[in-house]
């Protein structure tokens, strides 16, 4: 049974919290599906992460192309997985399930800490999957460093 893990950035930008975390699950072995809420930022973000540091190549691709079976992380607005993903990122307010987090291996769900919107949203996503028993963290970056403020 997986967990989903939530992290509320507000001291790093959403693309270097999102690099670092894609390098832990990749470092796991896991296959990933960055989930977003709007193609255009997803575009971004893909363009983002082909900007990353020359020692941190993260292979990825925008889903909808050819070869999404075969992308170790894969970018779409979509919740099936072509690419096998074990592990789901939720970014952008993208929806999550609590079924999903008991199938996955882990779910992240990383959200601006300084829009109200989003905080509010991770806020509704908490409290829908601690009432369906869903296994989950609450990881807040206030003080400069990850740590754990909240598990159920």
């Amino acid at each position: 049974m997986g967990a989903a893990y939530f992290y509320h950035l507000t001291q790093r930008p959403l693309v270097e919290t999102l690099t670092m975390l894609l390098g832990k699950a990749q470092g796991a072995g896991w296959r990933v599906a960055v989930r977003g809420t709007d193609d255009t930022l997803l575009a971004q973000m893909d363009a983002a992460l082909w900007l990353g540091p020359d020692d941190g190549f993260l292979p990825h691709g925008l889903a909808g192309g050819p070869h999404d079976a075969d992308q170790p992380v894969l970018l779409t607005t979509k919740s099936d997985t072509p690419n096998g993903a074990t592990c789901v990122f939720s970014i952008h307010g993208a929806d999550v399930k609590a079924d999903e987090v008991a199938a996955l291996d882990r779910v992240c769900i990383l959200f601006d800490g300084l829009d109200e919107i989003a905080l509010n949203k991770a806020r509704g996503q908490w409290k829908a999957l601690k009432d369906a028993g869903a296994s989950a963290q609450y990881w807040s970056e206030e003080s400069g460093n990850w740590e754990k403020k909240a598990e159920t």
